[in-house]
C-alpha cells in the first residue's frame, strides 16, 4: 500500500504540486487522502517515525530509576511520565500509518538500525539528578521543537502534538522541580545536580539538530510547512529561555562562550561537538547497542502476546464469516 499512495505524487512539478504549494501557503492542512508529492509524504514518514522511535526508547534512560526514586511520590510521578512517554509513540505511529506504512514495517526499521531516534537517548542516566535533568533540559528542547509542530501542514501529525505538547509541559516541570530541590539541598546534592547539568547541557542543544548551514532538510521542510522555525532559531530560543532558569537554581550552565548580548538581546553561546553527535548517530553512542538490544528483546518477548491477538482475530473473523 504504501509503494502505491507513493506512486500518487510522482508527478512532482506539475500543476498537482503547484496546487499543493498553494494549500501550504495558505495555512490550510493535508490531510492522508490528499495529494502530496513523494518527496513531502517520505520527509513525513521519515521524521514522524523518528519522533516516535524516540519516544519509546525515550522510556529506557528514566525507566533505569522507576525502581530506585527517592521516594514513593517520585516513583509515581516517573511511572506516569514513563507511561505517557509510551503513549507518545503510540500516536506518533498511528499519524505515520495515515502515510501508508505500516507498524511493523517502523518497528523493524528501528529494531534493525535502519530508522534513526533521538541522539540524546544514547546517554547514560548515571544519578538521580539525570532524571531531573532529562525533565527540564531534554522535554525542555523537545518541547520547544514540538510547540510549533503543532501548526504542521500535515493534519494527523500537527493534531497528535496538541496532546503531546500538554502532557511534555508536566514532564520538563516535573524534571525542574527535581532540580530545584538538588540544587537547593545540600552540597552533596547540589554537586549531583551540577554534573547532571554539565553531561546533559551540549547533548540537549544538539537534539535541534544540526545547523542551518548544514542541515539537508530543514529548509524544504520549512517550505512544505512541516517546520515552522529553523534549527539554529529554535536552539537559540531554548538558550534563551534555560539559561536564566540555570541561573536561577544557582547553576553553572558548562559554556564558557555563554553571555547575554545586549545588542542583539539573546544570549551568545559556543558551538555543539557536531563530530560527536554524527559519531552517535552512525550508532557509535555509549548506549547505542544497549537501547537498540533492549527494544529487540522487548519485541522478542512479546511474540507470544501478537500470535494471540492474531489468532483471537482470526477466529472472530471465522465466527463473523460463518454467521453471515
Amino acid at each position: 500500500m504504501y509503494a502505491q499512495l507513493v506512486e500518487t505524487g510522482a508527478a512532482e512539478g506539475g500543476p498537482e504540486e503547484q496546487a499543493f504549494q498553494e494549500r501550504i501557503d495558505r495555512n490550510v492542512q493535508i490531510e492522508p487522502r490528499d495529494w502530496m508529492p513523494a518527496g513531502y509524504r517520505k520527509t513525513l514518514v521519515r521524521q514522524i517515525s523518528q519522533h516516535a522511535h524516540s519516544e519509546v526508547v525515550g522510556q529506557a534512560p528514566e525507566g533505569n530509576w522507576i525502581t530506585r526514586a527517592p521516594s514513593l511520590q517520585r516513583k509515581a510521578i516517573l511511572l506516569a511520565k514513563v507511561q505517557d512517554e509510551a503513549g507518545h509513540g503510540l500516536y506518533l505511529y498511528c499519524a505515520a500509518e495515515t502515510l501508508g506504512i505500516s507498524r511493523d514495517q517502523l518497528t523493524e526499521q528501528l529494531l534493525t538500525g535502519k530508522a534513526k531516534y533521538s541522539s540524546i537517548f544514547n546517554e547514560p542516566t548515571l544519578t538521580w539528578a539525570d532524571v531531573g535533568a532529562i525533565g527540564w533540559l531534554v522535554d525542555g528542547a523537545a518541547i520547544m521543537n514540538q510547540v510549533p509542530l503543532q501548526r504542521c501542514s500535515y493534519g494527523p501529525y500537527g493534531r497528535a502534538m496538541v496532546r503531546i505538547c500538554k502532557e511534555e509541559s508536566f514532564h520538563q516541570r516535573q524534571g525542574f522541580d527535581i532540580m530545584r530541590a538538588l540544587a537547593h539541598g545540600t552540597e552533596k546534592q547540589k554537586a549531583m545536580a551540577q554534573d547532571a547539568l554539565n553531561r546533559w547541557w551540549w547533548p540537549s542543544l544538539m537534539m535541534f539538530g544540526p545547523s542551518d548551514k548544514d542541515s539537508t532538510h530543514s529548509a524544504q521542510s520549512m517550505r512544505w510547512g512541516i517546520k515552522q522555525n529553523s534549527n539554529d532559531e529554535l536552539r537559540q530560543k531554548f538558550v534563551d529561555q534555560t539559561a536564566p532558569q540555570a541561573a536561577w537554581l544557582g547553576l553553572t550552565v558548562p559554556d564558557p562562550e555563554l553571555a547575554w548580548n545586549e545588542e542583539k538581546g539573546c544570549f551568545d553561546f559556543g558551538e555543539p561537538d557536531w563530530d560527536a553527535f554524527m559519531a552517535i548517530l552512525k550508532g557509535n553512542g555509549t548506549m547505542n547497542r544497549e537501547r537498540l538490544n533492549a527494544r529487540n528483546k522487548a519485541w522478542d518477548d512479546g511474540d507470544w502476546y501478537r500470535e494471540g491477538l492474531m489468532a483471537h482475530a482470526a477466529k472472530h473473523e471465522a465466527a463473523k464469516t460463518a454467521a453471515e
